[in-house]
């Protein structure tokens, strides 16, 4: 299969090809090997049992005479190495493809994560998980098919040289048949099975989607009675992928029968044009005919599996076009500018306005999850919406709203804040979020498992392990939206009360966007964010007044 039509990707397959060359050049030469093997085993044996045969039945004498010494022992030999050569050739050959795709899973998440905000936020998770698991699964077949010609190459030649010894017509023969049963492979792959292999990967990817779709949701699904409905919808894409894999089902079924139509009539063929020759060279011919067109078969049968990979491809290729959009902007000099406003790390700012005004949105411009409009947010002196996604999140420690959290450890989640953190910086970092109580009382504490996206923590214990591991990201700016939602007002004066020490000893600045008043006090400037404009969403700024208010349109 050609990969014209997906560049990126092509080139990422050659890099790991070259990556994996020795691997897949020994898996190409133990395939040759096996097949030369394979061959020579069935063709030797035909011969032999034949004319075991012929001199059993001429007499005591003639079998006496018989030399079954070297063919028996070139039997077993070749019977060694076919097992063996074909042994080392699938582990070399999954080797090489499993550490390939083990890299290319990692290039591929990367670039879905540098990808343009408007593009990775509408990404679902089933989506995502189909991408780097199923679609990269697909081009699995593109490293074990790599030492396909070589094992054909080594068939043919094996199975030529012996028909050749019945005469040049056999071999002719099989030569022409072999070609037949190369271009059938070719088309049962490009016409037959390129449609069912490409809906295949679709439908197992619209069951993915819809399958994590309803699990996330799966509390309101029980509350509001509609699992019967989730189950139905689920059921109905499982249908439709169990149609298209019965479908791929008879398209193999169909190519393995034309197949072994050609294999049939190619060593009844051969058989003829060689029964003028001696018994036993006849029957090697036969023989080797038939393992020769049977290696040839099995080896084509991966063209089958040219419609999922075409459509893995065409997949993934968009989304490998933002892996060089990742660099981030120097930012020599950390300070915001919100229009005309300009704030310096240390400062302080409250983040006010209605629910819908555009708080979050905000939030979400500076680290680059939602794209900014000219002249209006400037960080470091350089305009967001001139620069690369992303480009100034070494600025900021970000704890959204709805914080996700990692099905791992607490931990785990930690260190996504500052991943060479010690224990004693993570225990700190718990102790000014309030959670480090709670965790101490955990049967392992900072190695307990916390569940799916956090299932075993309270809302408000999620919120404060979001603030933790953004407290332990080292930038000097911290965002954090709605910091206390959720929190009882002791636990909220307490976490206010620590967060207002760590930034008198750490210097870092704040913008804090909460619709609660305590939150509001640790702050010296707000930010009045009045409304949404309705087209062109820009961010506009006035003049701040005497009391160090600004308002603001998102």
């Amino acid at each position: 299969m050609k990969l014209t039509e997906t560049p990126r990707l092509r080139d990422l397959l050659r890099a790991e090809r070259r990556r994996q060359a020795r691997s897949l050049r020994f898996a190409a030469a133990s395939s040759m090997v096996a097949a030369l093997a394979a061959v020579l085993l069935l063709g030797i044996s035909g011969g032999f049992i034949t004319g075991a045969a012929i001199a059993g039945a001429a007499g005591l004498g003639a079998a006496q005479a018989f030399n079954f010494l070297l063919p028996s022992a070139g039997i077993r030999l070749m019977a060694i190495l076919r097992t063996g050569f074909r042994y080392l050739e699938r582990v070399s050959s999954h080797e090489a493809s499993l550490k390939a795709l083990a890299n290319i899973r990692p290039a591929l998440f990367a670039a879905l994560a540098a990808a343009p905000p408007q593009a990775s936020l509408s990404l679902s998770g089933g989506e995502a998980s189909a991408r780097l698991i199923q679609d990269v699964d697909a081009l699995e077949t593109l490293f074990i098919r790599l030492p396909l010609p070589w094992t054909l190459c080594a068939a043919l030649i094996a199975g030529l040289g012996l028909a050749g010894l019945a005469g040049w017509a056999p071999a002719a023969a099989l030569a022409a048949f072999a070609g037949l049963s190369v271009i059938a492979g070719r088309w049962s792959g490009a016409r037959m099975a390129r449609a069912a292999g490409a809906g295949l990967q679709v439908r197992a990817g619209g069951l993915k989607d819809c399958v994590a779709a309803f699990a996330a949701a799966g509390p309101e699904l029980r509350c509001y009675g509609l699992e019967d409905w989730a189950t139905e919808a689920i059921d109905q894409r499982g249908r439709a992928l169990g149609a298209m894999r019965l479908a791929m089902v008879r398209t193999q079924a169909w190519s393995a029968a034309l197949q072994a139509l050609i294999l049939g009539t190619g060593v009844a063929v051969v058989i003829t044009l060689a029964s003028r020759a001696p018994l036993p060279l006849a029957a090697m011919a036969g023989l080797a005919a038939a393992m020769t067109l049977e290696s040839l078969a099995a080896a084509l049968r991966a063209f089958n599996e040219n419609g999922a990979v075409a459509e893995a491809a065409r997949r993934i290729e968009p989304w490998l076009a933002n892996a060089a959009s990742r660099a981030a902007a120097a930012v020599p000099s950390p300070t915001i500018c919100l229009g005309d406003a300009t704030f310096a790390p240390g400062d302080r700012i409250a983040l006010v306005g209605a629910s819908g005004a555009g708080k979050t949105t905000l939030i979400e411009r500076l680290v680059g999850l939602r794209p900014s409009t000219a002249g209006a947010i400037r960080v470091g002196g350089f305009d967001l919406a001139e620069q690369a996604v992303g480009a100034a999140r070494c600025v900021f420690a970000y704890a959204p709203q709805d914080a996700a959290m990692l099905s791992g450890t607490v931990r785990d989640n930690l260190r996504l804040g500052d991943d060479m953190a010690d224990d004693a910086v993570m225990w700190a970092a718990l102790s000014d979020a309030v959670l480090d109580d709670r965790i101490r009382r955990m049967p392992q504490g900072l190695d307990t498992w916390i569940g799916e996206n956090g299932a075993r923590l309270s809302g408000g214990e999620r919120r404060r392990l979001s603030l933790a591991r953004t407290l332990l990201r080292p930038a000097p700016w911290l965002l954090l939206d709605e910091p206390t939602e959720g929190l009882d007002p002791a636990t909220e004066a307490l976490v206010l009360d620590r967060l207002e020490r760590r930034l008198n000893q750490t210097g870092q600045g704040v913008l804090i966007a909460s619709h609660r008043s305590a939150p509001l006090l640790l702050c010296q400037r707000v930010v009045s964010i009045t409304g949404m404009s309705s087209a062109s969403a820009a961010l506009l700024a006035a003049p701040f007044a005497r009391d160090l208010q600004c308002r603001l349109a998102v």
